[in-house]
């Protein structure tokens, strides 16, 4: 069955497009390149915040800075920011640990943090900012995940909501990422509730190998799923992250996932753009390349008048939530830098078995790749991911300025990590270099 009549189409909806290009200001200088070479207008910024130590939690250090001039710019434009619920957010801490830390983020352990990022992100002019928490909670991939106790996770999801809406001149609205599919939990168990949830989002990438875009929707906790689960809740849908990954340049997931998000009530949608799941730095993916800029094409939105600066309030952490009565404080949490015992193991490799833990395996996309060059004249790099994997051999990486047309999670199948979050800068880390994904393996 055809993309086309595993849907009924019906009236198509332009929801707003972005890509993420990268995480700090390469990112930003990307997007221009991009709009001209698709013929559309980005409408939608997105990017992580650095989940290796708590401070980075913070976006200080002038991260957030090229993000908030981009949006401020034009009042059509939003901008997306994925928030590590616990620190280092990758480096595949054990189950025990994870369990511990989420109990005491729920205790309020690390609430100063959560506070200081929306004070920083009202003074940016970014108070409208789509927050992002824990994303894919449902997988074995992040230590921000929701399997080790899921009502200590929810009880946190709760309070760090409660706490950023508290601070003067918030806007925020607040997307329940998960994968797409079961994972090693199903997404809707780790659901915190209506009053703390404004978007429900899945990552959707072209994965298991062999299977077809009918798959996708009717799996459990896949497409329909979400839709369903949406419209029950009385909330729209998201695609934070979606592209191709198991079946290669595969143009008809392509058009599946467009004909599902211009007929559903979708509030954004950001395809990842670097191999092997992009359209534009990736050159191993022509055929998709070529009908996703046919699809997606031709939306050109005129700018609008810039965005008004919000004045911002004091830094100081506003007034927090009482403490969750049932959520038991951890032994000793330190919101400067968890140091929780023994650590779990390092984050697999490809082809390596996934982090021992109760509880079925992990699943999410891995591919470790590095980040092609810019299009125009090469920005920075984003820095290397803390412990990368060993990659497979990468699809060929565009050399000149004008990148070209090129190659992704989600799916119920295990296997182990990705990296996505950018290093802290000042971190103390090497010096910026070619930006690793290190996603879970999925059969």
């Amino acid at each position: 069955m055809s993309p086309r009549n595993a849907i009924s189409l019906r009236e198509e909806k332009n929801a707003p497009l972005g890509a993420f290009l990268g995480s700090d200001g390469a990112g930003v200088d990307r997007i221009a390149p991009f709009e001209k070479w698709l013929g559309s207008t980005v409408t939608v910024g997105h990017t992580y915040l650095p989940g290796e130590r708590w401070p980075a939690i913070e976006g200080g250090n002038g991260f957030l800075d090229p993000w908030a001039r981009w949006r401020t710019a034009d009042r059509n434009r939003m901008f997306v920011l994925n928030v590590p619920m616990i620190t280092p957010n990758e480096d595949g801490l054990n189950d025990e640990v994870v369990s511990s830390l989420l109990r005491g983020g729920a205790a309020g352990a690390f609430d100063r943090h959560f506070a200081a990022l929306a004070a920083n992100l009202v003074k940016a002019g970014l108070n409208d900012t789509i927050i992002v928490p824990g994303w894919e909670m449902n997988g074995a991939t992040y230590n921000s995940r929701c399997r080790p106790n899921p009502e200590a996770w929810k009880l946190y999801w709760r309070r760090i909501v409660t706490l950023m809406r508290a601070v003067p001149g918030a806007r925020f609205r607040f997307d329940y990422t998960a994968n797409r599919g079961r994972d090693a939990v199903a997404w809707p168990d780790c659901y915190p509730g209506d009053d703390v949830v404004d978007i429900i989002g899945l990552d959707s990438y072209d994965q298991p190998a062999g299977a077809d875009f009918a798959t996708f929707i009717s799996e459990p906790n896949g497409l329909q799923a979400q839709a369903d689960f949406a419209k029950e809740h009385g909330k729209p849908i998201s695609f934070p992250e979606w592209g191709l990954f198991r079946n290669g340049d595969n143009p008809a997931f392509i058009q599946g996932m467009h004909d599902w998000i211009v007929t559903h009530d979708v509030v954004y949608q950001t395809i990842t753009d670097y191999c092997p799941h992009g359209v534009w730095r990736c050159s191993g993916n022509p055929d998709s390349s070529s009908l996703y800029r046919r699809l997606f094409s031709g939306v050109v939105i005129p700018p609008a008048p810039p965005v008004t600066q919000t004045p911002a309030p004091s830094p100081e952490t506003p007034t927090t939530p009482p403490p969750a009565s049932t959520a038991p404080s951890p032994g000793a949490p330190n919101p400067g830098m968890p140091n929780p015992g023994t650590p779990g193991p390092a984050a697999p490799g490809p082809g390596a078995p996934a982090p021992a833990s109760s509880g079925p395996p992990a699943a999410g996309p891995v591919s470790p790749s590095p980040a092609p060059a810019g299009p125009s004249s090469p920005p920075p790099a984003e820095p290397p991911a803390p412990a990368p994997s060993p990659s497979p051999s990468p699809a060929p990486q565009p050399a000149s300025p004008a990148p070209s047309p090129g190659a992704g999670a989600g799916s119920p199948s295990p296997g182990p990590a990705e990296q996505k979050t950018p290093l802290a800068p000042g971190s103390g880390t090497p010096p910026p270099g070619a930006r690793v994904l290190a996603r879970a393996t999925r059969l």
